[in-house]
């Protein structure tokens, strides 16, 4: 499309396919309109979603003033315009949005994966803001952290279930009060070939690992993805869920060191062989027992899926690779009731959340997103419109990701979803949700505005200055402890190809590290951020914990066909509490915790999740930042 303002209306005489295609092909950058205006044409947005399945203006509902994507970054184009303020959305719905430059969407890219962002030049710190020192090194190998992940060929992903990598969560297995880790492994194509084994490690303290796997009484059964941790029968020690291209697998705690499978017994065995990626214990109905959410990523048949270069969604920049996801069967999700005794049973229709069609759902987040005390759900899709599910009352779900703003990035485009993380970056009281994506596009930012409305802020917030990257696991954690969220963001090809070809792409990549002003701004921080983030792997699944209860969190990397990472920064201040529930339902999970320090108030949540569904983890939230005069004080909403 040209720069500049561009007026579209909708009249009754205009039908919806033809007002969508209007609409669909035009990258959305600014939007001016009053409260009500904006309100009107989100449900119009959301009659056309609906109706057609295709994505219309997504970027439409938008803060009015906001700034634009244009260099000039205190430059506001978007006025009060008096025609638009007397337009009668009721009559003729009528909006104004502008486009500052012609934007450009190459065809670099292979239909299989969907890609198209722009990097914008990074802001430098204002007069007097000095960034804080960081030194993160990789320590895994001293640690004993040493079990190599297997995830089919080292050198030529032939399948795309090659590719997605795995999961880790830490947790207290144990209940020793140091927490522990947990490997998620794949496996070979080839049958004949010996199959890996998961990875259990028990934390000795010091940052030393025992490997327990076995004596803990977990095999591999599988090839397995992510992980997801909470205690399903509130016995007070926490259980695993590991899902799998195939079954999923249970296991429950014992209580004494050993786990064992109990999939079938506790109603979670499927009737057939799905691949599933993501899930979530969450508490939907608040009746204090643990549900859960599967994300079903494609229907995947090995022997009716085309081989590399054969279509045109095998194909990379002129490069035949892998298949998919477009091109290949999409799933949907899977919702399970507890019982109250530890046994569940799938509710997908009942509670409204198995009925969005078309969708390649891959990563599962949860929280509380517009305060109303019941914890909603957000699905980070490949490819297309991501999903966001409301939590009604306890009584079931209702998908508004577009009307919600979280289906699409600013532009009203779909992105390669694939992790995802929440918390409170900006300090207003709100959930912000942060999505990485596949290279050759920014990850977004979406800033949560109240009322279940969500602005893509990713330019605004700084952080829409890297695209050469494809980003996996992600996380907010505050590695200088000055009470603000920073982020991490784990990267790694799917294409050992890109090696070989003529494009600056790697299959490893370095990881990136974002430092929160404190303003509603990050600095890009990773270059300065020691060898652990500047050295190059391709990583999939990350998660944060403080693993010696010193104060700072550590970062676990689940590393494609080598070792783990086990990070830690070497150059951290700052003061924490860590709390621990101990009353029924002890894993507390989606459990608000507000603290506050020298007047700096943060909002943290007890979670089970952490950036792709190869990384769950559940934690108890850690309040953190610098205290002077007063100590934390911590409320549980």
């Amino acid at each position: 499309p040209a720069a500049g303002w561009v007026a579209i209306s909708f009249s009754n005489s205009v039908g919806p396919l033809h007002a969508a295609g209007i609409c669909a092909n035009n990258p959305v950058v600014n939007a001016c309109a009053s409260q009500e205006q904006r309100a009107i044409w989100a449900k119009v947005r959301g009659y056309f979603e609906n109706a057609i399945g295709i994505p219309v203006c997504a970027s439409i509902v938008a803060e009015k003033r906001r700034r634009t994507r244009a260099e000039c970054y205190d430059r506001e184009i978007c006025g009060r315009d008096s025609a638009l303020e007397q337009s009668t959305f009721k009559q003729t719905p009528f909006f104004r949005i502008h486009i500052p430059y012609a934007r450009r969407y190459s065809d670099r890219a292979r239909p299989g994966v969907a890609t198209g962002g722009t990097a914008v030049p990074a802001r430098p710190l204002p007069p007097g803001m000095k960034a804080p020192t960081v030194d993160y090194r990789d320590i895994a190998t001293e640690s004993g952290l040493v079990g190599v992940n297997v995830s089919g060929s080292d050198t030529s992903k032939q399948y795309i279930v090659e590719t997605t990598g795995n999961g880790v969560a830490i947790f207290d297995f144990d209940n020793d009060g140091l927490p522990d880790i947990f490997l998620v492994n794949s496996g070979r194509l080839d049958k004949d070939a010996a199959q890996p084994k998961h990875f259990l490690y028990h934390n000795l303290g010091g940052l030393k690992f025992e490997d327990v796997t076995d004596k803990a009484g977990i095999a591999s059964t599988g090839w397995g993805q992510g992980v997801c941790v909470g205690d399903i029968d509130n016995h007070g020690y926490p259980d695993l869920f590991i899902t799998q291209w195939g079954q999923n697998v249970l296991y429950r705690n014992l209580s004494n060191g050993k786990f064992r499978d109990e999939t079938k017994e506790r109603g979670l065995l499927s009737p057939k062989p799905r691949w599933s990626t993501g899930c979530a214990f969450i508490d939907f109905n608040r009746d204090g027992f643990l549900d859960l959410v599967i994300v079903h990523y494609v229907d995947f048949d090995l022997a009716h899926t085309p081989h590399p270069g054969q279509t045109s969604q095998c194909q990379w920049k002129g490069k035949p690779v892998m298949c998919g996801p477009r091109g290949l069967p999409p799933e949907t999700l899977s919702f399970y009731q507890n019982d109250a005794h530890g046994n569940f049973t799938d509710v997908s229709d009942q509670v409204h959340i198995s009925g969005a069609k078309n969708y390649y759902g891959f990563t599962a987040l949860t929280g509380d997103f517009d305060n109303d005390g019941w914890p909603d759900i957000f699905v980070a899709c490949d490819s297309t419109a991501s999903l966001y599910y409301h939590n009604v009352g306890g009584k079931l779900f209702e998908e508004i990701g577009v009307r919600a703003g979280l289906a699409y990035n600013e532009d009203g485009r779909e992105q390669a979803g694939m992790g995802a993380a929440a918390a409170d970056f900006d300090g207003d009281g709100l959930l912000d949700i942060f999505k990485t994506n596949f290279a050759d596009d920014t990850h977004t930012m979406y800033k949560n505005r109240g009322g279940n409305n969500f602005d893509d802020d990713t330019i605004g917030s700084g952080l829409a200055v890297n695209t050469k990257y494809l980003g996996w696991g992600t996380a907010f954690l505050d590695f200088d402890n000055d009470g603000w969220k920073d982020l991490l963001v784990a990267n790694g090809h799917v294409y050992p190809e890109v090696d070989t070809g003529h494009t600056a792409e790697k299959y490893k990549q370095p990881r990136l590290l974002y430092w929160n002003r404190g303003d509603g701004q990050f600095f890009d921080l990773s270059a300065q951020g020691g060898p652990g983030i500047s050295d190059a792997h391709s990583s999939r699944g990350l998660a944060v914990g403080d693993l010696d209860n010193d104060g700072n969190e550590v970062v676990v990397i689940m590393n494609m066909g080598e070792a783990p990472s086990l990070l830690t920064n070497f150059a951290t201040g700052g003061n924490s509490i860590l709390i621990r529930a101990l009353t029924s339902g002890r894993d507390a999970i989606g459990a608000r915790i507000t603290s506050t320090a020298d007047g700096h108030k943060q909002d943290g949540k007890v979670e089970n999740f952490r950036s792709v569904p190869a990384g769950e983890v559940v934690t108890i939230e850690e309040g953190k930042g610098i205290v002077r005069k007063q100590p934390y004080t911590a409320v549980k909403k």
